[in-house]
């Protein structure tokens, strides 16, 4: 019987070693990437970005904007010597990624030039101090007599070109270039500051020649940037709520459409963004019906936005949402959660500040909580405690936290981290809505009142993407979309214009407030082909997207459905439909 026993022992020891082993075989399989021949040739380029960006440290230098076109003409050379249908399809994947991304950065240069050269006449002084900048970095010797010499006649050069804009027949640049200007002195002035800085104290005869006439310089900058703030921009030195922005264009955002992988017009993407908003008026009436407003459900918006919650109180309300909001996606096995994004997730609260551009939560690993202060005016409280009442956060606290940004980015780090360079706000943005609209399907919004938030942030999704667009094509001026949010979303007015302030605030890319609505039509879509179909499990499907990186969705289907892929691959998947198709 002993025998037996110990035997028995031995077996179940054998059994259980061995199912650990498997399961740490499968732990271990699902934390290891596959690998790609080009992971190092990218994050070798990453360094060496890094290291150049770090050296040429004069933003608007001609050197500077030479040698990074330089590594990118490299780069390009040597993805056009590889054997394309040698590499495996991850690698095609990321030789298709890489090559997209090389190509933007080389038209975003020229983008850049091309502002460089619109606002010449305002900043004739530029190229002597990216000269002295780069004369820095070079470690030549320098005359401290001819550096006094060239600050002195470089004062007077910036008084002058203030003067040639002061006269009442002086032509003006645009309000929008002038205030591309302000940004652009007051980085050269820091430039300046560091080529001087070095060089100060620690050459005397340096600090003697050069002191008081850096000083005049610095102090004409100063007064430069303030001249071309208020007389050109038309604004006070110290105005943070006046928006300006500074529309692309047509063909600049067509570009930028070819690069993120969308190919529609933007004229097609208004149409979408019409055609969802009238879906999203119509469920917005029913759910208006159930709280007996009728087909009036800007008054039920407002009854709703009256339903906030005491000050105080909304960290609690923002943590009990969050958890709800986990709980029913492991409930329904949605998605693998790990413990720890699980439990590491924080909450900071807004700064007023910050609140000026962002009136509601942002988010990620730290979900940042918008709510008024009490050094905030009356209206100022109340627009902000209407603007985040419970049931609007009820479509947006998962969003930004669990399944959204949080479980996003904690899995960004540890799958394909070296495809951060191709990180798109389409896959971003996009799969944090698209959980709103699966969530909406699956009857996570059960109340009226939550599916009039829910809705709401639905129809600000797709106003973004009307006010933007036609910004960049210089058909709405910034004022005009804050009353666009106000009348046909019915945002409070303070929310609206920091919606907009934040849009082009310069932050953001011009195609980035589009990005939600139509990264989460194309996850949307791809549910439907993927998993509709039976194809995947809802678990399968978003699990496999959390490990391929935050690239252009286009990107994600071709890998899940094992597209064949070409190395001169365009975009070309037309993902709208319209619902009920």
């Amino acid at each position: 019987m002993m025998r037996r026993a110990i035997s028995l022992f031995f077996v179940l020891s054998i059994i259980i070693q061995s199912a650990f082993a498997q399961g740490a075989k499968d732990e271990l399989a699902a934390y290891n990437d596959p690998p790609s021949r080009l992971r190092g040739v990218i994050e070798k380029y990453d360094d060496d970005v890094g290291f150049l960006n770090r050296f040429y440290s004069a933003q608007t230098s001609p050197k500077r904007a030479a040698r990074f076109k330089q590594i990118y003409s490299d780069e390009l050379a040597l993805l056009a010597g590889l054997n394309f249908d040698a590499l495996n399809h991850d690698e095609q994947v990321d030789y298709i990624l890489f090559k997209n991304y090389l190509d933007h950065e080389i038209k975003e240069q020229e983008r850049a030039t091309a502002q460089l050269a619109e606002m010449a006449s305002l900043i004739p002084f530029a190229a002597t101090i990216n000269d002295l900048e780069d004369t820095r970095r070079s470690l030549k010797d320098i005359d401290p007599a001819k550096m006094a010499a060239t600050l002195n006649d470089m004062a007077k050069q910036i008084a002058a070109t203030q003067a040639a804009f002061s006269g009442p027949n002086a032509a003006k640049p645009k309000r929008t270039v002038a205030n591309r200007a302000v940004r652009t002195v007051d980085g050269l002035k820091r430039t300046l500051r560091n080529w001087y800085t070095f060089h100060n104290l620690y050459d005397p005869v340096f600090t003697w020649w050069c002191s008081s006439p850096y000083k005049s310089v610095d102090d004409a900058l100063g007064k430069y940037s303030a001249f071309i703030t208020t007389k050109l921009v038309g604004i006070a030195p110290d105005d943070k709520v006046t928006i300006i922005g500074d529309p692309i264009g047509r063909d600049a955002l067509i570009q930028e459409l070819q690069y993120e992988m969308i190919p529609y017009t933007p004229e097609e993407l208004i149409e979408i963004a019409n055609k969802e908003f009238a879906w999203c008026e119509t469920e917005m009436k029913k759910a208006s019906r159930e709280l007996g407003y009728g087909d009036d459900w800007k008054k039920a918006l407002e009854a709703v936005k009256q339903k906030y919650v005491e000050p105080g109180k909304q960290p609690a309300m923002i943590r009990d949402l969050a958890y709800q909001a986990i709980d029913f996606v492991e409930k329904n096995d949605l998605v693998t959660v790990p413990k720890v994004a699980r439990d590491g997730w924080r909450m900071e609260m807004m700064t007023p500040e910050r609140q000026l551009v962002s009136p509601f939560f942002l988010g990620g690993e730290t979900i940042l909580v918008s709510y008024p202060t009490d050094g905030m005016t009356h209206e100022q409280k109340m627009m902000s405690m209407r603007g985040n009442n419970p049931h609007f956060s009820h479509a947006t606290v998962f969003h930004e936290l669990i399944p959204g940004h949080e479980l996003q980015g904690y899995m960004s780090q540890r799958y394909r981290p070296y495809r951060g360079d191709f990180r798109t706000p389409f896959s971003v943005e996009g799969w944090a809505l698209y959980w709103e609209f699966l969530l909406w399907d699956m009857g996570f919004d059960k109340s009226p009142e939550d599916k009039i938030g829910a809705l709401f942030w639905r129809m600000h999704r797709c106003a973004r993407i009307i006010f933007s667009l036609n910004f960049h094509l210089e058909k709405m001026t910034p004022q005009e979309c804050v009353d666009f949010l106000v009348d046909r979303v019915g945002h409070e007015r303070d929310n609206a214009a920091a919606e907009v302030r934040r849009s082009f605030g310069g932050d953001y890319g011009p195609l980035y407030q589009l990005a939600y609505m139509m990264g989460g039509q194309q996850f949307y879509s791809m549910h439907r082909e993927l998993v509709d179909s039976k194809k995947m499990t809802n678990k399968q499907y978003h699990d496999a997207i959390l490990h391929e990186g935050q690239i252009p969705v286009e990107m994600v289907r071709a890998i899940l459905t094992n597209q064949k892929l070409t190395k001169d691959f365009k975009t070309n998947w037309r993902f709208y439909k319209e619902r009920g198709n």
